[in-house]
């Protein structure tokens, strides 16, 4: 059974870090690519990162580009995301996941809210 579980979102204010965790289970972690999405109130899914299976290679969305900063630790299963320099237009539900445009859940995280705001 595939487990995405995560952590360390909050309330932070502009200009502020969070860092973002999500520990895999049930996966051949190492193999997959993952990624970090969120969803914005009242908006859909949007792509922010992703890292390829070695943690060699990375991509990032435009709007967190220089910012945002995605790592894996494949002994542990662990994905992360270091987000600096927060924005108020960066407040959404993260999630991490095993494709871009997951359709199960099973194929993403529960979500983690972070909220950028003073």
């Amino acid at each position: 059974q595939v487990q995405l579980v995560e952590s360390g979102g909050g309330l932070v204010q502009p200009g502020g870090s969070l860092r973002l965790s999500c520990a895999a289970s049930g996966i051949g972690f190492s193999s997959y690519w993952m990624y970090w999405i969120r969803q914005a109130p009242g908006k859909g899914l949007e792509w922010v990162a992703s890292i390829n299976p070695g943690g060699y290679s990375t991509n990032y969305a435009d709007s967190v580009k220089g910012r945002f900063t995605i790592s894996r630790d494949n002994a542990k299963n662990t994905l992360n995301l270091q987000m600096n320099s927060l924005k108020p237009e960066d407040t959404a539900l993260y999630y991490c996941a095993t494709t871009p445009r997951p359709t199960t859940s099973d194929q993403r995280s529960q979500g983690t809210q972070v909220t950028v705001s003073s």
